[in-house]
C-alpha cells in the first residue's frame, strides 16, 4: 500500500518541477499537505469523508422505498448478519439499477444494486454482504478511502500546477473522491480476506455458507468473473472453488 502513496507524489513533484512557472504555490502546498496526510487520516477523518461520500451517492442514485419488495427482502437477509463493523453500526439500502454491484464504505454504508438482487438467491446475497462487512471490518474500506484521498490530492496538485482542466475537476473535489472510492480494486489479499470473513460469519450464525460458491460462479458464467462486483485476480471461478474447499474441509 506504501506504493500508492508515494507515486503519486513522485509524479506530482515531477510534473510540478517542469511548471514552475505556472504554479501557484498556495495551491501546491495545500496540496502537498494533503498528500502527506491521506495516509494519516483518522478514524474520524475517513468516517466524515465516508458520510459525505455515501450520502452524495444516495442523492445521485434511486433508492428502493421503505416498503419496496427491494428494501423488505434486503432488511430481512441483513438481519441475521446484523453487528457493528470496525465500531460502525452499518446501514442498509437498495439502489434500484440494473448493475451488478454492491458496497461497502469505512462508515458502515452498504449499498446493493437491484440488478444484483435480481440475478441472485437469498443465500448469494447474505454472503455477497457478508463479503462486503468484512471489508468495513476488517479495514479494508479505510485503506480504499485513504487510497482516493490521495488521488485527490495529486489532482489538486497538478490543479495548483496550471492545468485548467484538473482545476475544474477539482471545484467538485468530493465528487471525484466518491468517484476515485468506488473504482478503487481490492487487493488479492483483502478479497481473500474479505471471502473468509463471510464464510466465518455466516457459518457462526448458522447460514448457508454454499451461497459464497455459487455466487461466484454466477458472477463468472454472466462476464468471465470480471463484474464490477467482487472483480480481482484470481477470479470468480477460482475464488468459487476455494469457498467449495473450505465448505468441504468443514464437513
Amino acid at each position: 500500500m506504501k506504493l500508492k502513496v508515494i507515486i503519486p507524489v513522485a509524479i506530482a513533484v515531477t510534473t510540478l518541477s517542469a511548471c514552475m512557472e505556472t504554479m501557484n504555490v498556495d495551491g501546491l502546498v495545500g496540496a502537498g499537505g494533503k498528500m502527506l496526510q491521506a495516509y494519516n487520516l483518522s478514524d474520524q477523518e475517513v468516517v466524515s469523508l465516508s458520510n459525505q461520500a455515501c450520502a452524495q451517492m444516495d442523492q445521485e442514485n434511486k433508492i428502493a422505498a421503505a416498503n419496496s419488495k427491494y428494501n423488505r427482502r434486503l432488511q430481512n437477509l441483513v438481519k441475521p448478519l446484523s453487528k457493528t463493523l470496525n465500531g460502525q453500526q452499518p446501514n442498509f439500502k437498495v439502489y434500484q439499477t440494473p448493475e451488478l454491484n454492491a458496497w461497502a464504505m469505512a462508515n458502515g454504508c452498504i449499498r446493493v444494486y437491484s440488478g444484483l438482487m435480481d440475478k441472485m438467491t437469498d443465500a448469494e446475497l447474505q454472503g455477497i454482504i457478508g463479503h462486503e462487512m468484512g471489508h468495513v471490518e476488517l479495514g479494508h474500506s479505510k485503506k480504499a478511502m485513504q487510497t482516493a484521498y490521495t488521488l485527490s490530492a495529486a489532482r489538486d496538485a497538478a490543479a495548483a500546477a496550471g492545468n485548467s482542466t484538473v482545476t475544474a475537476l477539482s471545484s467538485s473535489q468530493l465528487g471525484e473522491l466518491t468517484e476515485a472510492l468506488l473504482n478503487a480494486q481490492f487487493s488479492q489479499s483483502q478479497e481473500t480476506a474479505a471471502d473468509d470473513y463471510a464464510f466465518d460469519l455466516l457459518t457462526q450464525r448458522k447460514l448457508n455458507t454454499k451461497g459464497l460458491v455459487t455466487a461466484f460462479e454466477k458472477l463468472a458464467a454472466l462476464d468471465g468473473g470480471q463484474s464490477s462486483i467482487m472483480s480481482s485476480h484470481p477470479g470468480s471461478s477460482a475464488r468459487a472453488q476455494r469457498m467449495q474447499g473450505k465448505i468441504d474441509a468443514a464437513k
